[in-house]
């Protein structure tokens, strides 16, 4: 007595095969850091983006700003800058310790329509300082501002900025310190708020 006939291309009713994980290459891991800057794209884009009734910035038409400033270049200082559309040039002095001085010259590239626009610049950051009884110290160093920039009211901003320096040249106030430059980069942050004439 034979059986029913057996079908070897059609499955079978019961088969280990689906308990078994099928083999598949490893799925490409996102690193944190590309999550990180995408999610931090797109809440720029988001702020930035033109929104009905929002109000001209410095973004648009010309005019100098006057301000001060906390950190960066120094601890406290003074900063003008005149704009032109989404372009400006910006020149800070201030001190550290009222014994040296500091003053930075950028030009700054302004993006956005609303309230906040962001910003990024180049340019070049002098310090000048003489200690008691030594030589007088200069720096040159290279100075890449990176910020925010936010109309609180009509005329009135404050805003945020990272400055990302490398030193260029350097004469120290001891004569005889022959150390190499070093010339990571060195970020220093810092505030500011400024009035627009």
């Amino acid at each position: 007595m034979t059986g029913p006939p057996f079908e070897r291309t059609a499955p079978c009713a019961y088969t280990p095969a689906p308990m078994c994980r099928a083999h598949r290459p490893p799925a490409p891991r996102i690193k944190w850091h590309a999550r990180a800057a995408t999610c931090l794209a797109a809440c720029l884009v988001a702020l930035v983006a033109p929104t009905s009734g929002s109000a001209q910035g410095t973004g648009t038409g010309d005019g100098v700003r006057v301000g001060v400033t906390f950190g960066g270049i120094s601890t406290v200082g003074i900063s003008v800058e005149y704009f032109h559309d989404q372009h400006s040039v910006d020149l800070s002095v201030g001190t550290w310790s009222f014994r040296d001085l500091s003053a930075a010259f950028t030009l700054r590239e302004y993006f956005g329509a609303s309230y906040l626009h962001p910003f990024v610049g180049g340019g070049l950051w002098v310090v000048l300082a003489r200690p008691p009884s030594e030589r007088t110290g200069a720096a040159v160093v290279l100075q890449a501002p990176v910020g925010l920039d936010w109309r609180v009211e009509d005329r009135h901003y404050i805003g945020g900025v990272v400055n990302v320096n490398r030193a260029l040249w350097v004469r120290r106030t001891d004569p005889e310190d022959d150390l190499p430059l070093n010339r990571r980069l060195v970020p220093l942050p810092g505030v500011y708020y400024r009035w627009s004439r």
